[in-house]
């Protein structure tokens, strides 16, 4: 982890997404900082779990020259009739390999922005935060793992007007919460399971600490201007989240202990696009042939989330779910009108809202 006499002054960051809806309210810029506390079974972001920087070969884009070979120092890398191989004991992350790819297919993951440089790259959107309401939503990873850099850079947006918000898992110590929510305008925290055996099963650590450190932003709310506002983010996952013990369980212990501060309690359907990040990481995941839940499924956890004992106005179910048997029959009839299987698109339903 970067020592605490640098941690203000850079950070290992991930990755930067502009343009988001998902991280709250209005149009976003997503900083998402390496490192994370959890090691969650159904992770979207493996390559976000490290805090190392990470090398990943995108098969799809290599064309054979070997260049990547002839400049790792390391001996790390080698070609067999899968792909290229990766030896990951002996990878340092130099980035060498990458950076001398001509068909892209090596990506170095991970980059060590400075304070001021990574503040003056986010302040560019500014003009889509102020006609949307948005502003800048600090996830990961867990953010809080590089907590002095986190609250300096938060404090630096807060000074020049924008919106922040700091994205949690909660599993951190409570001196990084002190460093980062005076800066935050809300908090975005994840509930994930509420029994504490299974979660420590899917992600590595019982959630007492989360628990404790969650009623601590709630009092931190109650006190003070700033954070204002409190969303709590379930991960709808099938064979773990996805159950109506758990929701009503989360649900309880929001209406018991954070029915005054707690603005939105969503419910983020699983997908399963991070398959190919897996692959490109060396690793295998347990969620590898899990199906996206259906509407039916979405609805009943909605409806048991709202049902809870919760204010039913602050939930609100996100993310899309599996295509259902008449739509796919609708699908076929029009395929076959128009041209045959070759012809895709999707059907969309109404944002919630």
């Amino acid at each position: 982890m970067i020592t605490q006499k640098n941690e203000k002054k850079q950070a290992t960051i991930l990755e930067i997404v502009r343009m988001s809806t998902e991280d709250g309210p209005g149009i976003r810029t997503t900083v998402f900082f390496k490192g994370c506390t959890l090691n969650c079974a159904w992770c979207h972001n493996p390559e976000s779990i490290s805090i190392k920087k990470q090398l990943q070969w995108v098969g799809s884009r290599c064309i054979g020259c070997k260049t990547c070979l002839e400049v790792c120092k390391q001996n790390a890398l080698a070609f067999t009739e899968t792909g290229l191989l990766i030896d990951r004991s002996q990878c340092t992350g130099c980035g060498d390999c990458a950076a001398e790819c001509p068909g892209t297919a090596l990506e170095l993951m991970g980059k060590i922005w400075s304070l001021d440089d990574l503040v003056e790259e986010v302040i560019k959107d500014r003009a889509y935060f102020k006609t949307s309401d948005g502003g800048i939503t600090i996830s990961g990873g867990e953010p809080t793992m590089q907590a002095g850099f986190a609250g300096a850079f938060l404090k630096s947006l807060r000074q020049k007007g924008l919106h922040t918000a700091l994205d949690t898992c909660g599993q951190c110590n409570r001196d990084a919460l002190d460093q980062t929510l005076p800066y935050a305008a809300m908090v975005l925290f994840d509930m994930k399971l509420i029994d504490p055996d299974a979660h420590k099963r899917f992600t590595g650590h019982d959630n007492k600490r989360i628990l404790d450190n969650l009623l601590y932003v709630a009092n931190y709310i109650r006190s003070h201007v700033y954070p204002s506002a409190l969303w709590i983010r379930t991960p709808i996952i099938p064979n773990a989240t996805a159950t109506p013990e758990n929701i009503n369980g989360i649900g309880q212990f929001i209406a018991k202990n954070l029915s005054d501060v707690v603005d939105r309690w969503e419910l983020c359907a699983f997908n399963n696009l991070c398959r190919d990040k897996y692959l490109r990481l060396d690793q295998k995941w347990v969620f590898h042939e899990s199906e996206l839940l259906t509407k039916e499924e979405m609805d009943v956890l909605t409806e048991t989330a709202k049902s809870s004992g919760v204010d039913r106005k602050i939930v609100f179910p996100t993310g899309s779910t599996r295509m259902e048997s008449s739509e796919t029959e609708e699908k076929q009839e029009i395929q076959q009108k128009v041209g045959g299987s070759n012809v895709d698109f999707c059907f969309c339903r109404p944002k919630l809202t």
